[in-house]
């Protein structure tokens, strides 16, 4: 069976769609094969945060994008935040914004 992707919102997809073109492709590619065989590809694709939250892992020659999802009943990937990553560890508050939209995706 196969899962269906969504935003969040309109401006998580306009920033997925503004990410370089390289890191565009990755996150494309990682996508299709999430709709495909859902989304625990398992590193170097997805990786678990816990709480319900996962990251798609995208990586081109401009550098390295991270979008925020997390799974819903009837087989639905939301990407709840989009964001380019500069430093090693996520930064905290691409996390938090992730997390306070989670719980409204989860709660309403």
């Amino acid at each position: 069976m196969t899962y269906s992707i969504e935003f969040f919102n309109a401006a998580v997809q306009a920033e997925v769609e503004r990410w370089p073109a390289g890191i565009n492709a990755s996150f494309t590619r990682i996508a299709e094969q999430m709709v495909e065989s859902g989304p625990n590809l398992g590193l170097p694709y997805t990786r678990p945060f816990g709480d319900g939250l996962f990251e798609i892992r995208a990586r081109g020659a401009e550098g390295i994008g991270r979008a925020l999802f997390c799974i819903l009943i009837g087989r639905r990937i939301v990407i709840l935040h989009g964001f380019i990553k500069k430093t090693q560890q996520t930064p905290p508050n691409e996390l938090k914004t992730a997390r306070k939209r989670l719980k409204e995706v989860q709660h309403g």
